[in-house]
């Protein structure tokens, strides 16, 4: 891993990028009447605790079995399932449809730092959009297609659409990571994905891969509410 610095600007993205969108759901449940005092609460433990965790050097380990890195993931999976199908997500899914799928707009300056990551040498180029992650596309059409329905000229079907695509981008995405982790090193030993078992850099997939899951899934449920 090479030496980076917090004051470079797509490092710094780490850190503006998770905090935003943490206050993003904490002001989403406010306007939806749920507990945001609570759940401002749970955000601030659960990034405190990745970035303990990420600083105490515990994601390097993958010696321990289920490495701690793989809890988390599975931790992340469970979260993001939480959240959506619990009272908040409830709540949240009668939020206008616009305004579910605006919030997915971060992942496309999220995309643009990692890219400048690439050229510092702390992610391998697989992870980005001149490798095999396409996941700009969904943040750049989450502006598009939020404006439209917000217009009323895009509806249901347009977001339903929308949300798989995205959903699927996602899960490239996230499969590539584990696919580059050093367990595996599926693109070679010398394009390993290591920098997210680092601070700021653990809160990519803790915070913003949560919040793109969490978002797909409640935006599923604000389609289902709609249709019935």
């Amino acid at each position: 891993m090479p030496p980076y610095s917090l004051a470079d600007p797509p490092v710094l993205a780490f850190i503006v990028l998770p905090i935003t969108m943490a206050a993003v759901f904490v002001w989403g449940t406010a306007m939806a009447g749920g507990p945001a005092r609570r759940v401002a609460l749970n955000s601030i433990v659960w990034m405190g605790l990745t970035q303990s965790l990420a600083q105490r050097g515990v994601f390097l380990d993958w010696n321990r079995t289920p490495p701690p890195f793989a809890l988390l993931v599975a931790t992340i999976c469970i979260l993001a399932v939480v959240i959506a199908f619990g009272k908040v997500g409830t709540r949240l899914a009668h939020l206008p449809l616009w305004m579910l799928v605006a919030a997915q707009a971060f992942r496309l300056p999220l995309e643009i730092a990692m890219h400048a990551l690439v050229g510092r040498g702390i992610m391998p180029e697989q992870m980005s959009y001149s490798g095999r992650n396409f996941d700009a596309l969904t943040g750049a059409s989450a502006i598009v297609v939020a404006a439209l329905v917000a217009a009323g000229v895009g509806g249901r079907k347009l977001v339903a659409a929308w949300n798989v695509a995205g959903l699927c981008l996602l899960v490239n995405i996230v499969v590539v990571a584990i696919l580059s982790m050093p367990k595996f090193a599926v693109f070679g030993a010398d394009r390993l994905n290591v920098f997210v078992f680092y601070p700021p850099f653990v809160w990519l997939p803790a915070v913003l891969v949560l919040a793109a899951l969490a978002g797909h899934l409640i935006v599923t449920r604000a389609l289902s509410i709609r249709q019935a």
